[in-house]
């Protein structure tokens, strides 16, 4: 079940512009997810409850909410791009090293 989920998200996951993620961020919704993650095992985890896989990387910091500092720097560049998914009620996103 958990590879049909992992399939089903991996399917889900696709680029988004910042101006679509920027009333998410707003609301704490988005995610910043480490590029040495794949996002559909991410997605799979929060989805799944799986405390102990999220806990420990939100230890190694690897799945983070954005800095201010991040928001204030996405805002200002337009077309900013990242790789996105859907995990309600979160927005994972990695950043995309587009523009």
């Amino acid at each position: 079940m958990t590879q049909d989920l992992k399939l089903e998200l991996a399917d889900m996951v696709g680029p988004a512009e910042w101006r679509w993620l920027s009333p998410h961020a707003e609301r704490g919704a988005v995610v910043l997810v480490d590029e040495s993650l794949d996002l559909a095992e991410v997605g799979v985890a929060i989805a799944t409850d799986n405390v102990a896989t999220v806990n420990r990387w939100i230890a190694e910091a690897l799945i983070t909410k954005p800095s201010s500092l991040q928001l204030e720097i996405w805002e200002q560049t337009a077309g900013k791009r990242f790789q996105s998914l859907i995990v309600q009620p979160y927005v994972l996103v990695q950043d995309s090293l587009l523009p």
